[in-house]
This record gives C-alpha cells, sequence and structure tokens, in this order.
C-alpha cells in the first residue's frame, strides 16, 4: 500500500535520475550547460529520498499509535479487577 508521500517520492526520484542523466549527455555532447540539470537532478533526487524517509517513519509511528490504543482497553479491564 502506497500513500500520497511514497508516490511523490518515488516519482521525484524517477525526476531526479532523469535529470542527472540529461545532465550528463548535455556534459558529453557540450551543448548546453549541464550544470542546473545536475543540480536540479540532485535536489529532486534527495527530496524523493526524504519522502521515502518521511513516508516510512509515519507508517511506523502510525502503526504504534494503533498498537497503543488497541491495549487501554486491556489495560484499563486489568486495572478494574
Amino acid at each position: 500500500m502506497l500513500n500520497k508521500y511514497m508516490r511523490r517520492g518515488i516519482v521525484l526520484i524517477i525526476i531526479g535520475v532523469a535529470f542527472v542523466l540529461l545532465g550528463y549527455y548535455l556534459m558529453e555532447e557540450e551543448l548546453f550547460k549541464y550544470g542546473w540539470s545536475m543540480i536540479i537532478g540532485t535536489v529532486a533526487f534527495g527530496a524523493g529520498f526524504l519522502y521515502i524517509l518521511y513516508s516510512l517513519i509515519r507508517k511506523m509511528d502510525r502503526k504504534a499509535i494503533l498498537d497503543n490504543r488497541a491495549a487501554e482497553p486491556e489495560q484499563e479491564k486489568t486495572a478494574e479487577k
């Protein structure tokens, strides 16, 4: 199950790799300035990586919250006895 942050991260990583590859192509052919393409690709790749990392942290946090909520009624039952 992919949430919106995971999808955005994957898309940004793909865009980042594409821009870096474009930068390498432009550098070999010496057509235009390739630096901007490399910078955009690196920033997009980094943002994609951070989105994926944030998605995983959210998933772990959500699981912990749900486990905590499930444990609360059990703790109340044992406290009443």
